[in-house]
């Protein structure tokens, strides 16, 4: 049984609802607009929330949306059937009314779809009814059963059945071709085409029937034969250039004049440098290939297959209003026009670091967003297809909810109570260095922090974080803030408890009067049971304020496993994840940036900073449009 069946318009207005055993759709609706239709994760057509299953369908041409939920437990195979005739019935049915184009047109107009929703539903629950259920094939009714087992059995040194037969078929095409071999069995006069007559009386000797046959192929296949007998190999040796010159079909020419293109030159000008402007003129040479991206039309590839056959009948004009006809958006994009397009620029999606799963799923909710809507004018599929993907990739790397350290800092102050910042991560990404970073950082915007040793397993962290701390002093001394400690570490040695250092760490910046606590965790990989269970409690016994997760941009897939195994061994009834991306090693990368888009497609969650050096100035906030434009770059 459906919960609800919903149509509203890209803008907003909800033109028909269906409601089934849901009360109101207004939440889940929200939640799908909210974190896959503005957010361009349109790769999956279902989505998930709380117990519901959410299934939709985009029409670009009449900026529709198509929305239909159920109870996840529940196995609808029809569900997709009925969306599909929904939209079709639909949009025939109201084509006048959203053809309009106007809010005030759609809030006035009737649309009376119930009765027509609820025959389309019975069909649907008939249709998927009246299927067999499947049934385990029996041995018996299998292609190996009806077989002696006898065919089945193999000796050695014995040639297989098939590869005998067609060696006997391989040498009876050699005795019809060489014609000296004698055939085996004579052939009957009715069979062979010849006259039957008093002659035909007596069996034919070998060699007359071997000559009639000759005579007969010869007189069905004459002219084959002629010309194949004209193109024989010569004794002659090979002469290097064109066998037969090249004549002009339609040069209008009475006595033909004969051109050898085998010579150097033609016309005075170099053989090569016609080919060179043919393929500039074609586009199949270096002029044509685009700079940016190397993708092409199906329209340009179309085109370009079609300039090389030869046609007597296409002129200047015609070759110029096919070109005018492809640049200007006469009709609706279709999967098959953007399917070359989409395939190379996936291919460029991973060889930019990006992963494969989420290159495929980017491309096809580029394809869901334009399938079946109108070019523009003097735009080719090339460039719709590129310009919309640089929005979903902008649209993916700007955050749902935006992090504000110094702003949230400042309301931590007004409660009288210290700002919590946790970090994890694998091993080697650079944690505690970054945390040392956006401590210098918080520094100079005037912030105290702790710095909470709470990774107790490696050796050497904790003196890592005292030489950090002492630098940090020492650029920020007590002389310059009025004798106040600006950074101080809280430490407690190795093989003790993480979670109970990160509370008592707290309690003491809360007692010191410290704006900030920094709380540096051991490196753990997300395949680590026990280490992830540690993690899951100090994040849910001390309840920070910002969760960060520090990963490199070499890799940066860790993210996506890191989130998963974070909730799957936590004990909380409400599991809390990663707030926040700290991307680190981004110096290294050069323009392969596609790291940024795996992380924040899978997790949701924004980079909040960027490590680009071995300095603590080296911190940088991601610019979404210079990633999206180095990502993009040829």
């Amino acid at each position: 049984m459906l919960d609800f069946f919903t149509i509203f318009s890209k803008g907003g207005l909800v033109l028909w609802c269906f409601q089934g055993v849901s009360d109101s759709c207004t939440g889940p609706v929200n939640a799908l607009i909210r974190s896959v239709l503005l957010q361009e994760r349109g790769g999956n057509n279902s989505f998930t929330h709380e117990a519901l299953t959410l299934k939709y369908k985009l029409d670009n041409q009449f900026e529709l949306v198509f929305v239909v939920g159920f109870q996840k437990i529940l196995t609808l195979t029809y569900v997709d059937k009925l969306i599909d005739d929904v939209h079709r019935l639909f949009r025939d049915k109201y084509r006048t009314e959203i053809q309009q184009q106007s809010a005030l047109s759609l809030l006035n107009g009737t649309f009376d779809f119930q009765n027509d929703f609820l025959r389309l539903l019975r069909e649907a629950e008939e249709s998927s009814k009246i299927r067999a259920p499947t049934t385990m094939k029996k041995f018996e009714d299998s292609e190996k059963a009806k077989k002696p087992v006898r065919s089945m059995i193999e000796t050695r040194g014995e040639k297989p059945k098939e590869k005998a037969k067609n060696s006997k078929k391989k040498g009876a095409k050699k005795e019809g071709s060489d014609g000296p071999l004698a055939t085996s069995k004579p052939v009957p006069a009715e069979k062979s085409g010849l006259p039957v007559g008093p002659e035909n009386g007596v069996e034919l000797s070998k060699e007359e029937l071997i000559r009639r046959k000759r005579e007969e192929f010869i007189q069905k296949h004459g002219r084959g034969m002629e010309k194949s007998n004209k193109s024989t190999k010569s004794d002659a040796p090979k002469e290097k250039g064109k066998k037969a010159p090249r004549v002009w079909e339609l040069g209008g020419c009475a006595n033909k004049e004969v051109l050898d293109y085998s010579t150097p030159t033609t016309n005075g000008t170099p053989e090569a440098a016609l080919s060179e402007d043919i393929n500039l003129i074609r586009g199949t040479g270096s002029g044509g290939q685009l700079q940016d991206l190397d993708c092409s039309s199906s329209d340009d590839e179309g085109a370009a297959q079609n300039s090389t056959k030869p046609s007597a009948t296409k002129g200047t004009l015609g070759g110029m209003f096919g070109m005018l006809k492809g640049l200007v958006g006469s009709k609706s994009l279709s999967r098959e026009d953007m399917e070359s397009v989409l395939d190379k620029m996936r291919d460029h999606l991973i060889a930019k670091n990006v992963a494969a799963d989420i290159a495929v799923q980017l491309c096809e909710s580029v394809a869901n967003k334009l399938e079946g809507k109108v070019m523009g004018t003097f735009s080719t599929v090339t460039s719709t297809v590129k310009q919309a993907l640089q929005e979903s990739l902008v649209q993916i790397l700007q955050p749902q909810r935006r992090v504000d350290m110094l702003r949230d800092i400042m309301d931590a102050q007004r409660r009288q109570r210290p700002y919590v910042v946790t970090f994890c991560g694998v091993n080697g990404v650079g944690k505690s260095t970054n945390l040392a970073k956006i401590s210098f950082w918080l520094l100079e915007n005037g912030f105290s922090v702790l710095i909470a040793a709470c990774d107790t397993f490696r050796a050497g962290a904790v003196e890592q974080l005292r030489t950090h701390t002492r630098r940090l002093s020492a650029l920020h001394p007590p002389e310059k803030h009025g004798g106040r400690t600006m950074v101080q570490l809280f430490e407690k040695g190795y093989g003790k408890d993480a979670a109970g250092i990160a509370m008592e760490a707290i309690a003491f910046a809360r007692n010191q009067g410290f704006d900030v606590v920094l709380v540096d965790t051991a490196g753990r990989m997300q395949d680590n049971a026990p280490l992830m269970t540690a993690l899951a409690k100090l994040i849910t016994v001390n309840t920070p304020d910002l969760v960060l997760f520090v990963g490199e941009a070499l890799v940066g897939n860790e993210a996506v496993k890191f989130n998963r195994a974070l909730a799957d061994h936590s004990m909380a009834q409400t599991p809390r994840l990663i707030d926040g991306i700290v991307l680190t090693k981004f110096d290294t990368i050069d323009d392969k940036v596609g790291a940024a888009i795996s992380m924040t497609y899978i997790t949701s969650k924004p980079i909040v900073f960027v490590g680009t050096g071995q300095t603590y100035c080296d911190l940088r906030s991601l610019n979404a449009k210079a990633v999206v434009a180095a990502l993009m770059k040829a």
